[in-house]
């Protein structure tokens, strides 16, 4: 019985952190070009880890490969719960479909929580006469028309694919690292459109100086009702994009489970609250268990979808 209990503690040792987690900042990568969204509730976010955890939490943007090279970095590192990713599912669920070196995939992390989904649509210029998804598809047809996205085989450039399939229209896509840059291209009138996280546009859609004709959502963006969905809109392009929390593979149970009440708590803390309200970020809670089983539902779900849109990888 002796050398049970021994055995015993020393497997739950192996499984716990050297010292108390944690022990030193935590560092929080994003993915993608500082300027959008994520920038702002990340840290927020990390703000409320940093009153709970009682370590600092270091938001870092690191772009590339359309959230590969962030995500790659997430899960190389030592898996003590110290770094940690904040991503669209893009990197995890739709790349490594698409890149034959991509390196991660959902084995490679610890999915921690859900924090909110990015609701994406596609936007135009003020001055542009369309004013509606059809409008879009009908001026498609008549000549070329250019689109911007955060990156190659992004989930905004995804649900383009989407209408094009659903109508059978062709749009040329150009795209960028993050939505600021295509975002400034489409305002300056090198672009006819963009598709992008509506949250990333909303100071330029609030401003007058873009107007958004869809969102590829289930449902109406909460700050913008008066925008039908693409399915609404009689086209069948459905595009969800859930925001998350990764650690990676092998993190320790215990941490993975602390991060997770964190998180709970941080996606209802006020401030974090209001920064997501101003922002136009709609928050969407899921505890780890869910938000797990939905990363490697959706991995095989895009393995299906890109057959389907015939996409071959790289």
């Amino acid at each position: 019985m002796r050398r049970l209990l021994l055995a015993a503690a020393l497997s739950l040792a192996a499984t716990l952190p050297a010292g108390a987690y944690p022990d030193r900042p935590i560092t929080l990568v994003l993915p993608y070009s500082p300027g959008s969204a994520a920038d702002g509730y990340a840290r927020a976010l990390g703000e409320h880890f940093q009153r709970v955890l009682g370590q600092p939490m270091v938001v870092t943007n690191r772009d590339g490969g359309s959230g590969v090279v962030g995500m790659r970095s997430v899960a190389l590192s030592a898996p003590d719960g110290h770094t940690l990713g904040l991503t669209p599912m893009t990197a995890i669920v739709v790349q490594p479909h698409l890149l034959r070196n991509a390196g991660i995939g959902p084995n490679s992390f610890a999915p921690v929580c859900g924090t909110n989904e990015n609701i994406l649509g596609a936007v135009v210029r003020a001055d542009s006469p369309i004013r509606d998804l059809p409008g879009l598809v009908a001026e498609g047809r008549r000549r070329s028309l250019t689109f911007g996205s955060a990156g190659p085989n992004s989930l905004p450039q995804l649900a383009i694919w989407r209408v094009q399939r659903a109508t059978g229209v062709e749009f040329t896509h150009v795209p960028y690292r993050g939505d600021p840059p295509h975002l400034n291209e489409l305002l300056g009138g090198r672009l006819d459109f963009s598709s992008t996280v509506v949250a990333s546009a909303s100071e330029l859609v609030d401003s007058g100086r873009l107007r958004l004709i869809a969102v590829f959502s289930t449902h109406r963006h909460p700050a913008y009702p008066d925008v039908p969905t693409a399915r609404e809109q009689g086209i069948d392009a459905e595009q969800l994009s859930q925001v998350g929390i990764y650690a990676p593979h092998g993190t320790p149970e215990p941490v993975l489970n602390q991060l997770e009440a964190a998180c709970r708590s941080g996606v209802d803390d006020p401030q974090f609250r209001r920064v997501a309200e101003t922002g136009r970020v709609v928050v969407n809670f899921m505890p780890r268990a869910e938000f797990t089983a939905m990363v490697r539902s959706e991995f095989g779900n895009y393995a299906r979808i890109l057959r389907e849109l015939g996409v071959q990888p790289e």
